[in-house]
């Protein structure tokens, strides 16, 4: 059975002070962790605190985003060997906000993802269609390429433990959430994608995701669908009893 997941990713909140009071509160309430993998990603600055706080829990630190390089004069970057140092085991790459604001290519985001593979990271791949994509009825091509040039460079090996998020980027932030059809619609897309890459017994055991104004109130419509194996979690995220009630209903599924 595949392991569901409920990560936070926190973008750009949090003082190193708060996201250790909010790791605090999230670890006093450890009945509503298992069964469920939880996944915290803060800022870069609040890693080495939360690392700390986090060791030998069930809660597991991922980090917002990485170069490719191992390291250099790339201002402003971190490296996957920095993140492996510092407690991480898993990297989201290849988020909306990094590839619409940043001009992140796929290309660059399939170069991350080898990496990340080759220092013992997981990568959490992001993928997703804007609304103008959307409506042209381009969401498949869309996730395809995205997809396809994020999975490039991963081997066989390492196929299986890659996690994938579908997030609609017109879903993210906006409160207007994709329906759970419209999620396991593209979900079992890009299951069949991955089976056409790495075969079917690979495709059904990767965990797929789902993101985009993912709430407390609105969690459990999109978990009960058995090809999403979990969130990735924006806003709701920030507050822990929010974030333990979204493992809490993911958990439910399984119980």
């Amino acid at each position: 059975m595949r392991v569901p997941i409920t990560a936070g990713n926190w973008k750009m909140y949090k003082t190193v002070g708060e996201a250790s009071a909010f790791a605090e509160a999230l670890l006093n309430d450890s009945a509503s962790l298992a069964e469920v993998e939880l996944i915290v990603c803060p800022p870069f600055t609040s890693l080495p605190a939360l690392s700390k706080i986090f060791e030998g829990t069930p809660v597991v630190l991922g980090a917002q985003n990485m170069h490719w390089e191992t390291e250099g004069a790339y201002t402003g970057e971190i490296s996957a060997r920095m993140l492996k140092e510092v407690g991480c085991g898993y990297v989201i790459l290849g988020h909306s906000e990094r590839r619409h604001i940043f001009r992140e290519t796929s290309e660059e985001v399939g170069k991350k993802v080898e990496t990340a593979f080759g220092n013992d990271l997981i990568p959490i791949l992001c993928v997703g269609e804007t609304i103008e994509e959307r409506e042209q009825g381009n969401t498949e091509s869309v996730v395809h390429e995205q997809l396809a040039k994020g999975i490039e460079g991963v081997d066989s090996n390492n196929a299986v433990k890659l996690v994938i998020a579908y997030e609609p980027v017109w879903a993210i932030g906006t409160g207007k959430a994709a329906t759970p059809n419209d999620a396991s619609d593209v979900i079992a897309f890009i299951r069949n994608l991955y089976a056409d890459r790495f075969g079917k017994p690979v495709s059904e055991s990767v965990r797929i995701l789902y993101g985009g104004s993912v709430k407390t109130n609105n969690v459990y419509e999109f978990v009960k669908d058995e090809s999403i194996d979990g969130t990735l979690v924006g806003g709701a995220s920030l507050d822990p009893a929010s974030f333990l009630q979204i493992a809490g209903e993911t958990r439910r599924v399984y119980s």
